[in-house]
């Protein structure tokens, strides 16, 4: 969601950051530039105006002049003023209320009122066992009640039974009423929505709120809503006082602005995130890492809690021995495959790392196929363990074999054998010292407990030395960019000689058989 943002800031901060000394006039023109790359954002022009005076009563004053790296402390700056306009703490859902807690889902139609609901209580029941129940209030639109059953359905979560002719106020009521009576945690009530907003809409969302008095009130806004978001999120929360406000679709090309503006207009914490169309696509929103994301700075902590839900410890334990001893074979290549799929891709893992950046976009123009990993795992598997375990004895014999067995070609394989070497090689670079990925590995899973990182605490110049710390080497990618078309091979003498500078013998047939046909 913040991708053009944050190539727009890295361009404005790279202008700066090499600098040895800002005059007032440097920064004021950074600034000029950070303003438009806001406004371009789709941020509210009020929102812009404060963030920029903070950024400069700080950034002009001694706190600049007087740095060794006024550059970097001028990015520094930035970073925090963002982490101020998005909540300087990560507000999750408030459940400490006596059960059932209601939870009021309010918004504009088509923001995924009913989705987010989904999401949310299959998190609920999953991660911390809860007993959940789910009714829809959203009497207007065609099938709304039969979806979220649907949903319920899916995630193994109760529904209210619908009943046709009640008002909305009226099942509100039912609903509570079944909560108490089925010993429920929590209920949610899915509120209907309009295309826009309206005095019927507000009139219905305040009288079911004065008479359910839910516990919270998250206002669901579409990520892509652009300025507008600063009128949705003031009129609900002048109505019916919402509690959060929960972003959707931030996986689509919004440029961000949503986010900042409606924190800063509303004063009420942005808690949930939804990433995608998956009911797991859930995530929690933590200002300071978002800042990060957006000011190119990576996430690490997001990167390791996302690795930590879907690596197991005791498969990582043996990882980090191994790479210790600088052992790196192909079974490992394909678990890593398999992983950075299950953690959403290599551009989601590229966005999370700090200084890559510019390397997502570079894999972006690559025209990576990340099906291609499907094909890779599928080579490997087709390999036999000893050649698994020792890659150098995969002659051509062999390779022709495996392309065979597993649909792909020598060519697919060379690529796969390469992309390893070089991954191979790496790991060995990043196994020695103690600040080594295999040290982190071990800290994280063999030694007990998450590794000490909160990326909000470090300068850029930090996060420039863990990239050099890396050797600044990526291995080669090109194996997972789309199938190049196949070349048409020549079929005939004068072909074979097209663009070799040999004369060419267009009157005399005898030299311009069929090749591999007879003599």
């Amino acid at each position: 969601m913040f991708q053009s943002l944050s190539d727009r800031l890295s361009g404005i901060f790279d202008g700066i950051t090499g600098r040895g000394a800002l005059s007032e006039d440097d920064v004021n023109k950074a600034l000029r530039e950070v303003r438009r790359a806001l406004i371009e954002a789709d941020v509210s022009l009020e929102v812009v105006r404060g963030f920029i005076e903070q950024v400069r009563d700080r950034a002009v004053g001694a706190e600049v002049t007087k740095s060794i790296t006024p550059g970097q402390q001028v990015v520094k700056i930035v970073n925090d003023e963002l982490v101020a306009v998005l909540g300087t703490d990560a507000a999750p859902l408030d459940l400490k209320a006596n059960p059932p807690v209601a939870i009021m889902m309010v918004g504009l139609q088509g923001a995924g009122k009913t989705t987010a609901t989904g999401k949310i209580a299959k998190r609920l029941k999953e991660k911390q066992n809860k007993k959940v129940l789910l009714a829809s209030l959203d009497t207007r639109r065609p099938a709304a009640m039969e979806q979220l059953k649907v949903l319920g359905d899916q995630i193994g979560v109760d529904t209210l039974e619908i009943i046709a002719g009640q008002s909305p106020l009226e099942i509100a009521k039912r609903a509570q009423k079944t909560a108490k009576l089925g010993g429920y945690d929590v209920l949610f009530l899915d509120t209907a929505g309009r295309t826009h907003i309206d005095e019927e809409l507000m009139a219905e969302t305040a009288e079911i709120k004065a008479a359910t008095n839910p516990h919270e009130i998250l206002l669901v806004a579409d990520a892509l809503t652009g300025q507008d978001a600063v009128n949705l999120a003031r009129s609900f929360d002048e109505r019916v006082a919402i509690t959060g406000i929960m972003l959707t679709r931030i996986d689509g090309d919004g440029r961000g602005g949503a986010a900042l503006s409606m924190r800063a207009v509303t004063g009420k914490p942005i808690k949930l995130l939804g990433t995608g169309e998956k009911l797991e696509d859930l995530e929690d929103f933590h200002p300071s890492r978002v800042a990060d994301r957006i000011l190119g700075m990576g996430d690490i902590v997001s990167l390791v809690e996302k690795a930590a839900e879907t690596v197991n410890a005791e498969d990582a334990a043996k990882m980090a021995k191994k790479m210790k001893k600088g052992v790196f074979d192909l079974d490992d290549l394909k678990n890593q495959l398999l992983q950075m799929k299950k953690m959403g891709g290599m551009g989601s893992l590229m966005g999370m790392m700090p200084g890559m950046g510019k390397m997502k976009k570079q894999l972006a123009g690559a025209n990576v196929d990340e099906k291609v990993f499907d094909r890779q795992v599928a080579i490997i598997q087709s390999m036999t363990k000893k050649e698994r375990a020792t890659p150098a004895l995969l002659n051509a014999s062999r390779r022709k074999r495996v392309a065979a067995g597993s649909g792909t070609s020598v060519q697919e394989i060379n690529k796969l054998i390469k992309m390893h070497r070089q991954m191979a090689d790496m790991m060995k670079k990043m196994s020695k010292g103690k600040g080594g990925l295999a040290g982190a590995l071990g800290g994280m899973f063999g030694g007990g407990g998450m590794p000490n990182i909160d990326p909000s605490q470090m300068d850029p110049q930090m996060l420039a030395e863990m990239e050099k710390q890396m050797g600044g080497q990526m291995p080669d990618m090109g194996s997972l960019a789309a199938p190049e078309p196949k070349k048409q091979l020549p079929t005939s003498v004068n072909d074979l000689l097209k663009g070799s500078g040999a004369p060419r013998f267009p009157g005399l047939p005898g030299l311009g058989p069929k090749l591999g046909g007879k003599k």
